[in-house]
């Protein structure tokens, strides 16, 4: 007689091979199955960087946890907590505190898709730079502490930087530094994910001249698409979106230095021909109520995926 143990693997066995298998350029869709009808899973889902939020936060008219409780209720699938936005920052907060979010964030069911520190790496002084360096080590640890599978970083403001610098020559040194953390970052299972921020970095070249010299399959880019300000942003966030494991979608963005509302159809095609599967998070900017502004960008957003994914 068949025990119930048999019956069982017997039963999965018979389940899984009767599903449809779907393979395309040699990737497998995701399928689930439902009243015995099967759906591809969408492999991008939307999250939202809590620096929309950065005023309310920061002022303490909102707490973290309110803000989660606010994008679980919007319907968003992940969230994005800035380090700035943890008590002491930039010194770590107290692991109570830490593990205080994660679980407010899993009972709400919301995944956290990044955090992210603030750094500069193009600073001539050593001292200040290996200062720099530890400090994203030490929120790397942060970020696996929460749960974060990315943390971004920038490359540097510049802002320090003699009016006559050799650019290769900063760059060496922003590589050199970036090396170092991923390095670190691999042993603590977390990502670094380069922010183009319109700084040191302002191009689609900068971008990829430093993950190519980084050359790690630890470090890859938060794509802003509100952060190429030179020449056709398109263009350039097409370029770089093969290399991204995280973005950054805008309201705006910049069509050679002039501010236009971003095209969500064009960036939604970007998105799906360059392969990514993963959190998108939107970041609202400027003068209004977070609470109002996401919203309003959330669906549109979501309207624009669906015109790739339905």
């Amino acid at each position: 007689m068949p025990t119930p143990t048999s019956d069982r693997r017997t039963f999965l066995r018979t389940a899984a091979a009767s599903l449809p298998f779907a393979a395309s350029a040699g990737t497998v869709s995701a399928l689930s199955v439902s009243s015995g009808v099967a759906h591809k899973v969408n492999p991008i889902r939307l999250s939202c960087n809590l620096y929309s939020f950065n005023e309310p936060l920061m002022s303490g008219q909102m707490t973290l946890e309110q803000v989660l409780m606010f994008c679980a209720d919007l319907g968003f699938d992940a969230v994005d907590p800035t380090g700035y936005y943890f008590p002491k920052y930039p010194a770590l907060p107290d692991n109570s505190y830490v593990y205080q979010i994660k679980r407010k964030a899993f009972r709400l069911g919301l995944d956290i898709s990044g955090t992210g520190v603030r750094n500069d790496f193009t600073l001539p002084d050593t001292t200040r730079l290996n200062a720099e360096i530890d400090l994203v080590k030490k929120w790397t640890g942060v970020a696996a502490r929460l749960g974060a599978p990315v943390i971004r970083i920038f490359s540097g403001t510049g802002k320090e930087l003699p009016t006559n610098y050799n650019r290769d020559d900063v760059t060496t040194r922003v590589v050199d530094a970036i090396r170092e953390c991923t390095d670190y970052a691999a042993r603590q299972g977390v990502m670094l994910v380069l922010q183009n921020h319109a700084d040191f970095i302002q191009t689609a070249d900068h971008v990829l001249d430093i993950v190519r010299r980084v050359n790690s399959e630890w470090l890859a880019v938060n794509l802003d698409i509100g952060s190429f300000k030179i020449g056709d942003p398109y263009e350039q966030i097409a370029r770089v979106a093969p290399y991204a494991a995280t973005w950054q979608l805008k309201e705006n963005l910049f069509d050679d230095g002039k501010e236009e509302a971003t095209d969500l159809s064009k960036i939604m095609r970007i998105v799906h021909d360059s392969g990514y599967r993963g959190y998108l998070p939107i970041e609202t900017l400027g003068k209004g109520d977070p609470r109002v502004k996401v919203p309003v960008f959330y669906e549109k957003v979501k309207k624009a995926l669906a015109t790739i994914t339905g």
